[in-house]
């Protein structure tokens, strides 16, 4: 898939993520259902996680290149990440400390998704200047998936917010 289609992808489902969590009323926002996270505590982790790739997105290629390698097969395909990710979920450890959410109060929801929107569009920006073989040369580690190529990484930030989406989605069906 094309840059241009992978970020259009990033937006329109983040978009959503963040409609949905801008519509929750507070009882829905904050329920958690047995003990996992709340509606708030997901947006968090998805800012902070859009925020890091954001920010590796803008590393020199020079310094990706020496401190992380490149690629030494070729990108996987947005279902195969999948797969890979939803079979290492199984057996995973808890998340990273630094990808551990805090908790978004009702009342400051509608400045994390701006927040978030922002990350986003930043994301995005910092992507396209990524030539289509480069984000299949440069990688980063992932917490659960080890190396991945950069356009991996965009496929699986797409898919990660609708994974979250989905786990809020479940939960409410549990009130």
């Amino acid at each position: 898939m094309k840059t241009e289609l992978i970020t259009n992808e990033l937006v329109e489902n983040h978009l959503n993520f963040s409609t949905y969590i801008a519509g929750m009323s507070l009882d829905a926002y904050e329920y958690s259902y047995q003990e996992k996270w709340n509606a708030g505590q997901h947006l968090d982790h998805i800012i902070k996680s859009v925020s890091v790739l954001t920010k590796a997105l803008g590393i020199p290629r020079f310094i990706l290149k020496s401190k992380f390698g490149v690629a030494n097969r070729a990108s996987r395909t947005p279902e195969a990440l999948i797969e890979k990710y939803l079979e290492k979920l199984k057996t995973a450890k808890p998340t990273p400390s630094r990808f551990q959410p805090n908790i978004i109060n009702f009342n400051e929801k509608e400045k994390a998704i701006k927040k978030l929107q922002k990350q986003v569009n930043k994301l995005c920006k910092r992507a396209m200047r990524f030539s289509e073989d480069q984000l299949d040369v440069y990688i980063l580690p992932h917490p659960l998936l080890g190396k991945l190529t950069l356009r991996e990484l965009l496929h699986f930030t797409s898919y990660h917010v609708k994974h979250h989406h989905e786990l809020i989605t479940e939960s409410l069906k549990n009130r």
